[in-house]
């Protein structure tokens, strides 16, 4: 059983709910990431979505958009994530890894190198934002037979055969997009969020992330009450990049909301 499956298999037994943040690596500063993701999981999290930086990621907001250009300024690349990832394994074999980003760097790897060197360093899942799955036939089988996990998104829009198709190639969990729109905009409706994961469930087993949208305490409480797992991102990158000249602050501020989101998932549970 991957490290995902268990994951939420253990929340599901005592009625809980996944936190899943989500940061850039690199940004925006390489030696900041695997100590930040560190606090986190310290903070409650269950899943991490590292961000790989890219230089056109078209399905973010401004605020990630930045963290992007901040960590490649750094000379952030895939490589350097993936080293990321084997050096956060060094002291936690436990908490699940996802890389969120974009098709073009792991292209220019080779999907084969890349699925392989991805397993090597403890890598869960890979969420490929510009990868649907009509186009993962040759995709999606490398990951999984590494025991990585293929992650697709479904936004408000898509339709039941759409689903079905994500579920049928896809595992880990699902990505479900609750604004139409990019990362960090518009204003998250629960109810139609409820809505929407009534008819995903009837169509798919796997555990449901809810992201976009999700900027502090009270909408992660909201979303908890409906969906398996909460995603957040934009809020988190707001918090570094306030901080950029206070690093430790920084974390601090990151450390601080998502223990309030940890807390108010939980009262929700209880």
């Amino acid at each position: 059983m991957s490290r995902l499956a268990k994951t939420f298999q253990s929340l599901s037994l005592s009625g809980r709910k996944a936190l899943i943040p989500f940061v850039t690596a690199g940004d925006p500063v390489p030696d900041f990431t695997v100590p930040l993701l560190h606090a986190m999981v310290a903070a409650g999290v269950d899943v991490i979505e590292l961000g790989v930086p890219f230089s056109d990621p078209m399905a973010d907001g401004p605020v990630i958009q930045k963290a992007s250009e901040r960590a490649l300024e750094q000379g952030m690349n895939l490589t350097r994530v993936l080293s990321m990832v084997a050096e956060f394994r060094k002291t936690d074999d436990t908490t699940p890894i996802v890389l969120m980003g974009y098709l073009n760097p792991i292209e220019f790897m080779g999907y084969a190198d890349f699925a392989q060197a991805a397993a090597r360093v403890g890598v869960d899942g890979v969420l490929t934002v510009d990868m649907p799955p009509e186009e993962a036939e040759e995709y999606a089988p490398l990951l999984k037979a590494v025991n990585i996990d293929p992650i697709f998104l479904l936004a408000p829009n898509s339709t039941e055969e759409r689903i079905k198709k994500m579920a049928a190639k896809g595992s880990g969990y699902i990505y479900y997009v609750s604004l139409k729109g990019v990362t960090g905009a518009g204003h998250l409706d629960v109810d139609d969020v409820k809505k929407k994961m009534a008819q995903i469930q009837q169509l798919t087993d796997l555990p449901i992330g809810v992201g976009f949208g999700v900027k502090n305490a009270e909408t992660a409480k909201a979303v908890a009450s409906v969906a398996d797992g909460v995603v957040v991102g934009s809020a988190i990158i707001n918090k570094i990049q306030a901080n950029l000249d206070n690093l430790g602050l920084a974390q601090q501020e990151v450390v601080t909301l998502l223990s309030s989101m940890r807390q108010a998932m939980d009262n929700e549970v209880n």
